[in-house]
């Protein structure tokens, strides 16, 4: 099963996401993709990780999903968008390149058996359009690859305001 949760910035994601994770898992999985840019970031990451409590088991993997396994449990990636990211900038901004080896990497994992995804991802078109010609790349990238995983979900869920709004499944 793969839930699909998207929507802007501060829309509520991560805490729906979270609280699905617990509804369907005692001990579910928390995939944090989030590389550690400078201390400003590094610190935002250790908030997060206090508030999550002994239930979860946490894993920090920045881009190879699927060096993780998964089989028979409750994942909760978070999220798509610093997961591409890094893709993104490794690649030197190739577009094509990223996608593919996300693409790549999902399938990999969504393959396993018996496994439940809770993916967070951010609508960054929905916004200002990008000022830069690589903002604009980064942003058909995300693109792209939200609408590969929508096709690929059971549910998707768009949260607006904090408040979940079913748009499949």
């Amino acid at each position: 099963m793969i839930h699909l949760i998207t929507g802007g910035e501060r829309s509520g994601k991560s805490s729906y996401a979270q609280n699905l994770a617990l509804q369907l898992s005692n001990s579910p999985i928390y995939v944090a993709t989030a590389r550690k840019w400078d201390d400003d970031f590094e610190n935002r990451i250790d908030r997060h990780q206090k508030e999550r409590d002994k239930r979860w088991t946490n894993i920090e993997n920045e881009k190879y999903l699927s060096e993780i396994d998964f089989s028979g449990k409750v994942a909760l990636i978070d999220c798509v968008t610093l997961w591409l990211t890094n893709f993104f900038v490794d690649n030197q901004n190739d577009v094509d390149l990223s996608l593919e080896e996300a693409k790549k990497e999902f399938l990999s994992i969504a393959n396993q058996e018996n496994v439940t995804l809770i993916i967070v991802t951010n609508e960054i078109g929905m916004g200002v359009h990008a000022q830069t010609h690589i903002g604009r790349k980064f942003t058909e990238l995300q693109g792209w690859m939200n609408q590969f995983l929508t096709a690929k979900a059971d549910e998707v869920v768009l949260m607006v305001s904090g408040i979940p709004v079913k748009i499949k499944g």
